[in-house]
């Protein structure tokens, strides 16, 4: 068994949605009659007062699916500068939907309204038309972002008749970070993308939410991305206990990457991104002087624990359903050991 801290993809199916999977009544999604695929979409639909929900493959395909049905060719898509959608989804939004994309900055948990407000492009034969305004909450850098600033962001956005679409991969990390009800979030969007497959526990997939009429077209262009997945409700029997049993427990996986930071920090010249600690995602420097990369990544795997390496000069633990408190004490030892024996 391995412990496993790159990233709270790496989850298990519980025994639970192992059980589910095995005897879910299923049907054709793409006929629209699999009755598990129908009963999750419902489900997501009450939690996150939308009107429609669409079941997808994955949070990247998510998001692409919504860029694609809110746009047109030509568009531009603003984003902001660290987001997933713009540095870890390999470029689809250009490949797949012929958008330009370009960056708002983000400082912090707060995305600048002015600054934003200032890119939005005017009637002028030389712009493309601003298209889409896309959010992420929780952030990719750890942070929530705050519901006020969500709320400015998107009465800008309809004073302008932009439509806004929130990247909510871990929307059930940030409402409880936040205190709120993840439907408070969702409300300040058009069309929102929740993954089941993170720290729900979930072994695939995501969901698109949204109006009726987008939800409808979104369904067809998930068919022409191949996104049409026959008898899926094997899957979704698996995202319905990801919603009913798996939220609430959340909050054992905020306090163990609370737990972690606070360890890490006994180790030599380990800095821990203390203002990024809203989730369940740990950043943390560690001079390459005291033990490189290689050295970490490899003398923990040797142990059977797995990370990633740095990205940007960061190191990244996520915590999650799998990752107790033992597993973060054994961790930390073994990185105190191979401090020691490099340094």
């Amino acid at each position: 068994m391995f412990i496993d801290l790159r990233s709270d993809t790496v989850t298990q199916p519980t025994p639970a949605m192992r059980e589910a999977m095995a005897n879910a009544p299923v049907g054709d999604d793409v006929y629209g009659d699999d009755p598990t695929i129908n009963q999750l979409e419902k489900l997501a639909c009450e939690i996150l007062g939308k009107e429609a929900a669409l079941f997808v493959p994955s949070g990247t395909f998510g998001n692409q699916v919504a860029i694609m049905t809110h746009t047109k060719r030509g568009d531009e898509i603003l984003v902001g500068d660290a987001c997933h959608i713009l540095m870890h989804e390999v470029g689809a939004a250009a490949v797949l939907s012929g958008v330009q994309v370009r960056t708002f900055p983000v400082v912090g948990n707060n995305i600048d309204v002015q600054k934003l407000a200032g890119m939005l492009r005017g009637d002028d034969i030389h712009f493309p038309d601003t298209g889409l305004i896309c959010m992420e909450n929780a952030q990719s850098s750890g942070q929530v972002v705050q519901l006020s600033n969500m709320q400015a962001i998107y009465e800008l956005a309809h004073d302008h008749d932009i439509p806004v679409h929130l990247d909510g991969a871990r929307l059930f990390n940030a409402a409880l970070a936040l205190g709120v009800n993840a439907k408070e979030i969702a409300q300040f969007s058009d069309s929102v993308n929740v993954c089941l497959s993170k720290g729900l526990c979930a072994p695939v997939g995501s969901l698109l939410l949204g109006t009726e009429s987008f939800i409808k077209k979104a369904r067809k262009n998930r068919k022409l991305m191949g996104g049409g997945l026959r008898q899926a409700g094997i899957l979704a029997a698996a995202g319905i206990i990801a919603l009913t049993d798996m939220v609430d427990r959340l909050e054992s996986d905020h306090q163990n990457a609370r737990y972690l930071a606070n360890r890490l920090e006994e180790i030599e010249s380990c800095v821990v991104q203390r203002d990024r600690l809203d989730i369940n995602m740990v950043f943390f420097t560690l001079a390459e002087s005291v033990i490189t990369e290689t050295e970490l990544v490899n003398g923990l795997l040797q142990k059977n624990i797995k990370i990633s390496g740095q990205e940007n000069g960061e190191y990244r633990f996520v915590t999650n359903n799998d990752i107790t408190s033992d597993d973060i004490d054994l961790t930390i030892d073994t990185m105190k050991g191979l401090v020691s024996r490099f340094s």
